[in-house]
């Protein structure tokens, strides 16, 4: 091997030998075909001296060689690759197993000759492969007493001398291809070789430890060291070890930097030999120069030593395939050589550093491209390695930078100068002449040297936007905007300026973000371009960044920064007066405001006040006019706080005062700032965003306080509900201290349509200009302090539990006419009837039904039916109900009446523990009820009740002291707060109407002596007789139902079997187990059928009495069919017999119709529907214990003496 060879070149050999006869045959041929399917070699386990983890070799190439074609050996001077020399010679021998004669007398000698040559070798492995047919190893020879021996057996008897087994036989014959059938021979040959490299490996790491240790000895020679401590590199590479291949030469870098430190340097040759060519052969390239002889001769510079050393690394990284890790070491070693480049760069041709620099990073991102194409690199590990070669490609452009200034191409400014920093200037007589042709051409001609730039400069950038490195690609977009400005193209320049500072901003790049500015800015001044909006954005652009970083380096001119800030401040102000429109700027650091976490009432009208704080961070005025704060609440609650600015905002803080003319309270999010300079609008959002990239601000709440005398609307359902009619909604408008000149209010709701057009005024209103429309409600001239109450329709809302009401109230007030407020009121309502209305769990779906209860009352011979009503609440709260009543159509009905039951009090309340009960009884004489009457009842809640308890007292208390007419609705809110602290009161004001207020507001002064009179008043109070204030009505319509069949039963005990059943004889005692007479008498009644002839007809009827095991027993027809006619009595004589004696009821009876013939419904037979009464079912009967005589036998002693 020749010693300028590449030491990667190298694979391990294997020999073969064989007999001459076999070699010359057809079936060597075969067989060595077959030996070279079987390579490389795959999965190697290696475990290396010094660790303990054992590595695996994927893949081993593997030469076979002939064993005669292998020289003597002989000890070199030179040290080699240990995979120069065979590590594995095999024998192979094709002789049938049971051939033992041809074995003695040929084979063995052979074999025996080549035996003693290979043992001869040092840290060399051999194996005797014998091949024999599969049909012959089946054969059988000799007699079953013969003793002989096989080939195999006798080759393992005369060659495996040692312990290891080295001898293989397989069964093949030519035209099988089985992989399994070489498995054991390829398995051998993996020991072997792991085994001869160990051996051998071993044997040449104590030869360059030896020589390591003699550094400090007289004669050592580093050229020498390295060239024998590279050859456990090339071996490691040659196996495939590719990682312990790069230790030596990581550790020989290191060994020379250590060497170059000490300045012992007398085995090289100077640090650089000057050759015009080498400023453009390939860095990486191995076959540019013999560099292993120039080690030997030690005549080798340190520039071709660096450059040999950093090949070999790249080349072994690129079989690992870490194409990243090249391109940093490539641009290191070109960084820190041209830097040691620079200490003879007076004895180098002129910019030769700059052209090597550039001709060598080129070099190296082809090869790297090579590399990848050949060895597939991995997607993942893609995007490192492109950006790694756009960094070379960076760094070529940087030394164009350089050429382009030295050729006069480029101007001596930023950018393009800052890669001139450390460089030697040419002098102005002195050519540039450079053996690459692509630069010689690029200084000499101005084009092409500007086509070079823009080429290699696209390169970098879409490399680095490949790898996701943006900020380094928009970094150079700005050298092409440079270089465009230089050639004289503004308006691309311009579009590249004013693009870029948007894109350095999120990476903080200060400096390039400002210079981009000010030349976007001179680019405008130079060529007179109109001040517009892009002029604007970029003005304020170029103010952000000075206020944000004003105190860090910021490339821009050298004048005074305030004069010039100054100025673009009176022309950015000039600009933006003459915009058509208003132009908003978000988030701009010029000016900061600070919002005040509470507001303050006006006291003296509706709204409120806002103090803010303006930063302004420039050292100059700005000119603003006006400044706003808009703050949100509920949607769409929002609220906009305005001041006018007359003389602009002075630099460092000023303090101003807000002021909305719309009254509402509670907490509300800072939504966003405004500060407007003409049509310029900066603005500053506090809304949170959904990006991650660019984090909202934190929230902040501003509290307003609650102005008890502004303007203020209530809702709730109407004063008169009824069923069945369209709803309507009522709302209450409070003026408080505004007289109003105009007003237009608009509802709307997500759930239900409002016709505002149908609205009306409620019936016991005062006169007001009062105007329905389809898009508003609109009034005129309202007093303050004034109630306007007034019914607006809407769609169905019995779907609904509850909806949500949105109302805009739109006013002007008589004292400030120029001021028009709008108010925004967001109102639930609660759709549900506030009532309940049940007759034993049945009830309609539009309303409530009564219970038809049988009777035996009558009225002038007219069946009456009662009717009973169940009224509760639907919520917590509790109910007053002054009166209930069921009431005809209008015009009432011919032989209908109604009457109440029971005698009620004056007013009941319902809890949600207590209902109410309201009975009513219902005369027809005319039969069934086929109109729909109406249950009318008057309620309010509690809570009306007492607060309108309260405002009456209170009035009357402040009526004493006219001059505290003003504390009125205080007074109100805290008695009411104190009510709804403790319901301890509830109870004693239901029975007696006292009102005694918790005292929990520690008043004092006029306020405080005031509740306590209040309090005083309100103890005394007394429910007033007939009822005060305003009641709630609802009207439910409710459906007498049909009943075919009223049937009233009755068990009338008799006095004996044959007294007539009249009622007028005197019952007998009862007793336990006596038969009793009775007689069960049904009557029936078709009155409250379907139609009034129904009492012509006849029904089958079926009576069942009811069993009661441990009280009676029934004699007679317990159970029986009859015919039943109208207004008839059916009389069934019965005999009980009570089973023990005590109190309880008769046995109940159950009557149920049968289905009647000829009468289908649905299909089927018609079935008549019946209500039963049990006449006794309030009755019990005493049973009195059965008295009896017993007669005792006792035995007289006496009378036996006798």
């Amino acid at each position: 091997m020749a010693t300028s060879s590449s030491p990667s070149s190298q694979r391990v050999l294997i020999s073969y030998a064989a007999p001459p006869l076999f070699l010359a045959s057809p079936n060597w041929v075969k067989v060595h075909a077959t030996l070279l399917a079987q390579l490389p070699l795959r999965n190697l386990h290696w475990k290396s001296v010094t660790k303990a983890s054992v590595r695996t070799i994927q893949e081993l190439d593997v030469t076979l060689v002939s064993f005669d074609s292998l020289r003597d050996e002989t000890t070199s001077q030179i040290p080699v690759t240990l995979l120069e020399k065979p590590m594995m010679h095999l024998f192979i021998l094709h002789c049938e197993d049971n051939d033992l004669e041809t074995y003695r007398n040929i084979h063995k000698r052979q074999i025996k000759d080549w035996h003693s040559s290979v043992i001869s070798r040092k840290n060399q492995e051999w194996l005797i492969l014998q091949i024999i047919r599969p049909d012959a190893a089946r054969q059988q020879t000799g007699n079953f007493f013969q003793i002989k021996g096989s080939v195999f057996d006798k080759l393992k008897t005369d060659f495996n001398l040692e312990r290891r087994d080295r001898c293989v036989q397989i069964n093949w014959h030519s035209g099988t291809d089985n992989p399994l059938a070489w498995a054991e021979l390829v398995n051998k040959i993996k020991e072997g070789l792991a085994f001869a490299f160990d051996s051998a490996l071993v044997l040449r790491q104590e030869e360059v430890k030896r020589s390591e240790n003699q550094q400090t000895m007289p004669g050592w020679n580093f050229c020498t060291f390295f060239t024998l401590k590279e050859s456990l590199a090339s071996s490691f590479e040659g196996m495939n070890l590719l990682e312990e291949a790069l230790i030596p030469y990581d550790e020989l870098e290191a060994l020379f930097y250590r060497v170059s430190k000490e300045k012992n340097m007398s085995w090289f040759g100077s640090l650089i030999q000057p050759n015009p060519e080498d400023e453009s052969i390939p860095l990486l390239s191995l076959t540019r120069k013999p560099y292993r002889d120039l080690i030997l001769a030690n005549s080798i510079s340190i520039f071709d030593f660096r450059i040999y050393l950093l090949a070999r690394q790249c080349q072994l990284l690129a079989k690992m395939g870490k194409m990243s890790e090249i391109t940093t070491k490539v641009c290191f070693f070109l960084g820190a050589f041209g830097r040691r480049l620079r200490e003879v760069e007076s004895t180098l041709p002129p910019l030769f550093i700059e052209a090597w620099i550039y001709s060598a990073a080129l070099s190296a991102v082809e090869q790297c491209n090579i590399w990848e194409t050949s060895l597939k690199t991995q997607t993942t590990k893609a995007a490192p390695a492109s950006a790694g070669k756009a960094e070379l490609l960076d760094l070529a452009r940087s030394q164009l930078d350089i050429l382009g200034i030295e050729a006069g191409h480029l101007p001596d400014s930023p950018p393009f100068s800052i890669s001139t920093s450390g460089s030697r200037r040419k002098s102005p007589e002195t050519p540039l002449q450079f053996t690459n042709e692509t630069l010689n051409a690029a200084v000499n001609n101005q084009e092409a040297f500007y086509e070079l730039y823009v080429a290699i400069t696209n390169r970098a950038i879409d490399l680095y936007a490949k790898s996701g490195r943006r900020k380094f690609a928009l970094k150079l977009h700005g050298c092409l905007a440079a270089l465009e400005l230089h050639r004289g193209n503004v308006s691309a320049a311009l579009t590249t300026y004013i693009s870029l500072p948007a894109h350095y901003s999120p990476h903080m790049w200060t400096s390039l973000e400002s210079f981009m500015l000010s030349r976007a800015l001179d680019t405008h001044a130079a060529f007179d371009k109109p001040k517009d909006a892009e002029w604007i954005h970029i003005v304020l652009s170029f103010l952000k960044a000075y206020v944000e970083h004003y105190n860090e380096e910021m490339l821009m001119h050298n004048v005074d920064k305030v004069n010039y800030v100054s100025k673009l401040i009176e022309l950015l102000r000039i600009s933006v007066e003459k915009l058509e429109s208003d132009l908003p700027h978000p988030d701009h650091p010029a000016l900061t405001v600070k919002v005040s976490t509470s507001a303050r009432l006006a006291d003296v009208r509706d709204g409120s006040y806002l103090d803010v704080t303006v930063t302004n961070h420039l050292p100059c005025v700005l000119p603003a006019d006006e400044i706003s704060v808009l703050v949100t609440g509920r949607d769409p609650e929002k609220f906009r706080y305005v001041s006018t600015i007359t003389e602009g905002c002075p630099p460092g803080p000023s303090t101003y005062t807000l002021f909305c003319p719309t009254s509402s309270s509670g907490s509300f999010l800072l939504d966003s700032t405004e500060i407007r300079s003409s049509h310029l609008l900066l603005q500053t959002s506090y809304r949170k965003t959904s990006s991650k990239a660019t984090p909202s601000k934190p929230p902040l709440l501003v509290r307003v306080p609650n102005d008890v005398l502004a303007l203020d609307v209530r809702i709730s359902q109407s004063n008169r509900i009824a069923l069945g009619k369209p709803p309507l909604l009522m709302v209450v408008l409070s003026t408080g201290r505004n007289h109003i000149q105009k007003m237009a209010v608009r509802l709307t709701s997500p759930s239900v349509i409002f016709r505002c057009e149908e609205a009306v005024l409620q019936d016991d209103e005062e006169d007001v200009a009062f105007a329905a429309a389809a898009d508003a409600i609109n009034m005129k001239d309202v007093d303050d302090d004034t109630l306007v109450t007034f019914l607006v329709p809407h769609s169905d809302a019995s779907a609904l539990t509850a909806m949500k009401v949105n109302l805009e109230v739109e006013y002007t007030t008589v004292d400030e006419p120029s001021i028009s407020r709008i108010s925004h009121f967001s109102r639930v309502l609660i759709t549900t009837l506030p009532v309940s209305v049940n007759v034993e769990d049945f009830s309609g779906a539009d309303g409530a039904s009564c219970n038809v209860v049988a009777s035996d009352s009558h009225i002038d011979g007219i069946p009456r039916l009662t009717s009973k009503f169940t009224v509760s609440t639907t919520s917590h709260q509790h109910l007053r109900i002054s009166d209930a009543s069921l009431d005809l159509p209008p015009g009432g009905l011919d032989g209908v009446g109604i009457q109440p039951s029971l005698k009620r009090p004056r007013v009941i309340t319902v809890t949600p523990l207590q209902p109410a009960n309201f009975l009513f009884a219902l005369d027809s004489a005319n039969g069934p009820v086929r109109e729909s009457l109406t249950l009318s009842i008057k309620y309010r809640m509690l809570r009306e009740e007492v607060e309108s308890v309260i405002e009456d007292e209170v009035q009357a208390v402040l009526e004493e002291s006219p001059s505290t007419v003003q504390h009125r609705i205080a007074l109100v809110s805290k008695l009411i707060d104190a009510l709804e602290s403790d319901a301890a009161w509830v109870d004693l004001y239901g029975i007696t109407g006292e009102l005694v207020v918790p005292d929990i507001h520690k008043e004092a002064g006029e306020v405080g002596e005031l509740l306590k009179k209040a309090r005083k008043r309100l103890a005394a109070h007394r429910h007033p007789d007939p009822s005060q204030g305003k009641w709630r009505e609802i009207k439910i319509p409710v459906d007498v139902p049909f009943m075919n069949i009223v049937a009233a039963v009755h068990i009338r005990i008799l006095s004996t079997p044959f007294a007539k059943d009249d009622g007028s004889h005197q019952l007998p005692s009862l007793y336990a187990g006596q038969p009793i007479s009775a007689n069960l008498t049904i009557h029936t009644s078709f009155h409250w059928g379907s139609s009034s002839s129904d009492s012509k007809k006849r029904y089958l009827l079926r009576f069942n009495i009811e069993e009661m095991a441990r009280e009676w027993l029934v004699s007679g027809p317990k159970r029986g069919d009859f015919i039943a006619s109208g207004d008839a009595t059916h009389t069934v004589p019965i005999t009980l017999i009570a089973l023990h004696h005590g109190e309880f009821a008769l046995p109940k009876v159950s009557v149920m119709a049968l289905p009647m013939s000829g009468t289908l419904t649905m299909g089927s037979l018609a079935i008549p529907s019946i209500e039963t009464y049990q006449i006794h079912g309030a009755e019990k009967v005493l049973v009195l214990p059965r008295g009896g005589r017993t007669t005792f036998v006792v035995a007289l002693e006496l009378w036996h003496q006798n």
